[in-house]
């Protein structure tokens, strides 16, 4: 009896909202069979740019079986697991961010934000950006980036927490999809597709170190597969990574040295789980399912406190004699589990699937104080556990169904997809523990005020259709329409119409019109929270508490898009494969801290929603002294150019080269920006930068890959040019930059192009083992240095509020490479 399989080992969920899964058929064994060589191809001979690997087939961004990348209707790229070991990164952020033009991550971070890792595509807001596992809708993480910046607000999918040695390959779909995919997918689709092979074992591991000697980082990752019975697989995979700080900060000029600590990478412990499986109860039905599980701790260093800070406090001047510097700390574990059923009857695919996600954060402090707790009891607590303590959960629950249909008098085949989805997501803020929360709370990060914690829910409902076929044999057409209801917002309705026309073999035309959506975060709806600094303090209320509402704060509404790509897919000459797509999304009410008060009328705002500041908070300059809430505040206008190339140059017995490039040039422009209701704007100059021109104006990346004959050696050469940035920067006054000197005046700061060279080495023992050194940043770059008079305290000497280069400079690494 002939066996048939799922393509790619997994049908739809539309928990992922509206996948391109659905309409994917059963395929026979050969099909099946014939999809696995282009992948290989991409294993064996990659380019370390990710292009559009033409000959894989994908399973995103199509409906179709055994569709090429080249051939698909929308733009999209094609990154194989040994494209993202050969970067040389031990994280899967920052492997994507060496190979994608399109994507850019922050220079660093404050705070707990920090300690998320966050990515984005296309210059917009991480919250844009769908990612999905094995087509499913990936639950987001608890831990909001509160700090100001172009991530403000943002609760992203961290995809660290997925292990990287589970990963097949990625596919990144760079296309509004928010009626194929749902709310979120405003930029494009991330689809981490996890490995299924029921046989063999891989090992890797990967040490490394800056230019500067520090933020050592040791990554361990392992994986394989085992049979199940005669119809069934199962596939373990596993990371480890442990990641000292790194040290950039500039001189204190309260003190002149070095003392503080506040800019650099944060210390990380991660370890992470994955495992697949399949089993074919019959023929045509498939039981499928995935659990991933991962624990993070890490901690990030904040402002430097002087001892003369503590001189009335006796017990923390005996602990601290020379001040302190309190670390912010995550304790982070994050799980998802995946099932499903999948089969066909009647020639209709249909899926059942369930997948449940959770991210539970607690944020805590070491090396600080409660100076209050200390005066009035005269007890010295130094760490804080459960400062901050914040649980997502994500529970979706889909049916779908296709078929392709022949019709007589329609040369075509059609092929229609439906389906229905429900969604349960819960947003929980915990209080505080009594010493965080004690008079002003812990240092650096007062704990959470029992009025501002609480459960918030919601469930969003929604179905979809898709149609998909050929008008003429040279002209594809897809049409795809959603509705959801989201308890808390309402209903949206989206829509995308995708042409695709070949004259010729090697010239293809594709063009889409779509729009999209975001819904606002729980987070984003819920949230509120204050950092401390020696001399100044900024808070984020929600916008429904009696503090913002008493300033004129509304219920926040969905961002809106409108999309439209056009494009072209040639090959001139045999081998030289060029793609180049045009964007333009218009992004309406998008979301950020848009009310924005300062000195007495803030701490009235903070001081109504249960926030003590410290006692001498009333006498710091006003402008130090701010509190916000998030608004829609903006629409914007973003167009840009995605172009990739590559080109394999054949070296006879000497061996190849596979060259390749790929360009993102992008614009984001304000078109419109929300007032109060006073009629004063929502948005300082400031923070129209942080929408504008924090993410690079381009991003190029260049380079060849040599494989030598009897492929022993590989050899990678890659630079990456980064793009400016423009950032506007606040002044300081007083002697030491202790005081902000006005909320509303700004330094225009320009982060000059910066170019990175990369380089790898690899030497293949055998064919079980091979050996890799290499460098990223070859030459230990770094951003332009902030003017002193623009830095708090000093020390800032990056602006850690851009998406360009980061500030860590030169990285330097061996990977030993097993597999059996």
């Amino acid at each position: 009896m002939k066996r048939v399989f799922l393509k790619g080992g997994f049908f739809v969920c539309l928990s992922s909202t509206f996948l391109q899964y659905p309409t994917i058929a059963f395929a026979s064994e050969t099909s099946e069979t014939a999809a696995k060589p282009a992948l290989d191809n991409i294993a064996e001979n990659p380019s370390n740019v990710a292009g559009n690997a033409g000959d894989a087939i994908i399973v995103t961004g199509t409906r179709e079986t055994g569709k090429k990348a080249r051939e698909s209707i929308s733009p999209i790229d094609i990154i194989s697991a040994k494209q993202l070991a050969q970067t040389g990164m031990p994280s899967l952020r920052d492997a994507l961010t060496q190979l994608l033009p399109s994507l850019t991550v922050p220079n660093g971070g404050y705070d707990s934000g920090a300690l998320t890792d966050s990515l984005s595509l296309r210059g917009l807001s991480p919250n844009e950006t769908l990612v999905l596992v094995d087509g499913k809708r990936r639950h987001t993480t608890a831990n909001i980036y509160a700090n100001p910046g172009p991530q403000q607000g943002s609760t992203p999918v961290d995809i660290d927490m997925i292990p990287m040695a589970a990963i097949d390959h990625i596919e990144v779909l760079r296309d509004g999809a928010s009626a194929q995919y749902g709310s979120d997918a405003v930029a494009g689709v991330v689809n981490i597709i996890l490995k299924k092979q029921d046989h063999g074992f891989h090992a890797q591991t990967l040490t490394g170190i800056t230019a500067a000697k520090d933020g050592f980082q040791q990554g361990v990752y392992l994986d394989g597969g085992t049979k199940l019975g005669s119809r069934g697989y199962l596939h373990v995979s596993g990371d480890f990574l442990r990641q000292n700080h790194t040290y950039r900060s500039a001189a204190d000029l309260r003190t002149g040295t070095k003392d503080n600590k506040l800019l650099g990478q944060p210390e990380q412990t991660r370890e992470s789980f994955a495992i697949k499986g399949g089993y074919e109860i019959t023929d045509n039905i498939e039981a499928y399912g995935l659990a991933t599980y991962a624990h993070r701790s890490a901690g990030a260093y904040q402002n430097y406190r002087l001892p003369s800070s503590l001189t009335n406090y006796p017990g923390y001047a005996a602990i601290y004699p020379n001040g302190y510097s309190p670390i912010e700390t995550i304790n982070e574990n994050d799980w998802e589990i995946m099932a499903g059923l999948k089969g066909k009857i009647k020639g209709w695919n249909w899926d059942v699937s369930s997948v449940y996600g959770r991210d539970y954060d607690n944020i805590g402090l070491k090396d600080s104080a409660n100076l209050q707790l200390s005066r009035d009891t005269g007890r010295t607590p130094t760490t804080f556990k459960g400062v901050q303590r914040f649980n997502n959960q994500q529970w979706s629950n889909a049916i779908d169904f296709s078929k392709a249909f022949h019709i007589d008098g329609w040369p075509h085949e059609i092929n229609v997809a439906g389906g229905a989805t429900h969604r349960y997501e819960s947003y929980t803020i915990g209080a505080g523990s009594a010493d965080s929360t004690y008079g002003s709370g812990s240092d650096a990060l007062p704990g959470t005020a029992a009025a501002n914690a609480g459960k918030f829910s919601r469930n969003v409902f929604g179905g979809y259709f898709d149609v998909a076929t050929h008008l003429v044999k040279q002209l594809q057409i897809d049409v795809a329409g959603r509705y959801e209801h989201y308890s808390d917002v309402g209903d949206t309705k989206t829509g995308k119409v995708a042409l695709r026309y070949d004259p010729f073999k090697w010239l293809g035309f594709r063009a889409t019109l779509s729009n999209a959506f975001h819904a606002p975060t729980l987070a984003q709806e819920y949230y509120s929270a204050v950092t401390l600094s020696p001399t100044a303090a900024h808070g984020i209320i929600s916008a429904s508490s009696p503090g913002a509402l008493a300033n004129g704060a509304q219920k926040l509404k969905p961002e809106r898009s409108t999309n439209i790509t056009a494009g072209v897919t040639f090959e001139p000459i045999k081998r030289l494969v060029i793609t180049a797509d045009l964007y333009q999304i218009k992004l309406r009410d998008q979301i950020l801290p848009g009310g924005n008060v300062y000195g007495d009328q803030a701490l009235t705002a903070l001081a109504m929603n249960g926030f003590t500041l410290p006692s001498d908070a009333s006498s710091w300059a006003t402008a130090s002294l701010s509190t916000h809430w998030f608004a829609n505040v903006a629409s914007t206008r973003t167009r840009g150019i995605d172009i990739t190339a590559t080109y394999p140059t054949y070296l006879g017995d000497i061996g190849r080269i596979d060259w390749s490039v790929a360009a993102n040039v992008n614009r984001t422009i304000l078109t419109h920006q929300s007032t109060d209701a006073q009629g004063n704007d929502l948005l300082t100059a400031q923070s129209i930068a942080y929408i504008t021109t924090a993410y690079p104006r381009s991003k190029i990346i260049w380079g060849g890959q040599f494989t030598s004959g009897d492929k022993k050696w590989i050899v990678g050469l890659h630079e990456i040019r980064w793009g400016k940035t423009t950032s506007q920067l606040a002044y300081y006054k007083g002697v030491a930059n202790t005081s902000v000197a006005s909320a509303y005046d700004f330094f225009k700061f320009l982060n000059q192009p910066k170019f990175v060279t990369n380089l790898d080495i690899t030497y293949r023992v055998n064919p079980k083992l091979a050996l890799t050194i290499g460098a990223n940043n070859l030459f230990n770059a770094r951003p332009s240095r902030v003017p002193v008079a623009h830095r708090y305290l000093g020390v800032p000497q990056y602006n850690m509020s851009t998406s360009q280069l980061g500030m860590n400079g030169g990285f330097y690494y061996f990977k030993v490479d097993v597999s059996l």
